[in-house]
């Protein structure tokens, strides 16, 4: 196998994509976290008014707040333990330390906070991969890690 520190930098369209696998999966840990939530908590944290169900807004910031700390909790997990997410593992993409080791939970945490603000500001952080020498999106930058692409397996 290929030294980890010399594999080729994942490109936009397989990020992307790997990031929709784990979407998936996330949106499905926040259904069941909301469901879970919503039977420890009762019915009575929402009501109907004027046709609209207003949930409690301290019930609402919970869960708010369980759902961020769970997304973190996710990829923070798989970060750190192979660095490939089931997409990432979908897409043969991993994320490694700009070395090729491992990724600390420091690394992860720092990532997850800033892949945020690369993504939801026009995609201007993952755009970034085209202008930066290495190929790195900005949050791969920040957080000392970086995404590569793995061979395909042979047969």
């Amino acid at each position: 196998m290929d030294d980890p520190a010399s594999l080729p930098t994942a490109g936009l369209i397989r990020r992307l994509a790997a990031l929709l696998y784990d979407a998936f999966l996330v949106l499905a840990i926040w259904m069941a976290l909301g469901f879970a939530a919503q039977l420890i908590a009762g019915v009575e944290t929402n009501q109907v008014i004027d046709g609209r169900v207003q949930t409690n807004p301290a019930f609402g910031l919970l869960l708010f707040a369980l759902m961020c700390a769970s997304a973190a909790a996710f990829y923070v997990w798989f970060w750190t333990r192979g660095g490939q997410t089931l997409g990432m593992l979908a897409w043969r993409i991993r994320v490694q330390s700009r070395e090729g080791g491992p990724v600390s939970v420091r690394q992860s945490l720092l990532r997850f906070l800033c892949a945020w603000p690369s993504f939801f500001l026009l995609g201007l952080g993952y755009l970034w991969l085209y202008f930066d020498p290495n190929g790195d999106a900005a949050h791969d930058r920040l957080s000392g890690t970086r995404v590569v692409a793995l061979p395909s397996p042979q047969r």
